[in-house]
């Protein structure tokens, strides 16, 4: 499996570590039962799905990677910061909606 680093270029799989499914992280006031689901449950369906990796044998970026899970090709590979997810527009969407 090969993975492109927006910064680095296409490198293999072993520079890089696997850090779960990329998902939306519930607002820091949200309470228990978000952040249990958020913690605790997946879908683990087949098919696309968005990643974290990080590439801690190289720059160190995270990226959000899009990978078929049943036949591991690589869809589409970001730059964290650009994917939208983190707690900054967590944040802001939590206040969006208060």
């Amino acid at each position: 499996m090969r993975i492109t680093c927006p910064l680095c270029g296409e490198r293999d799989r072993r520079e890089f570590t696997y850090k779960g499914t990329a998902r939306a992280i519930p607002a820091l006031d949200a309470g228990v039962g978000p952040w249990d689901d958020y913690v605790h449950m997946r879908d683990n369906l087949p098919g696309a799905i968005d990643e974290w990796w990080q590439h801690d044998m190289g720059c160190g970026s995270w990226l959000m990677v899009t990978r078929n899970t049943v036949s591991h090709e690589m869809i589409a590979v970001v730059a964290g910061e650009a994917s939208g997810l983190g707690l900054a527009e967590a944040q802001a969407q939590a206040e969006d909606q208060a």
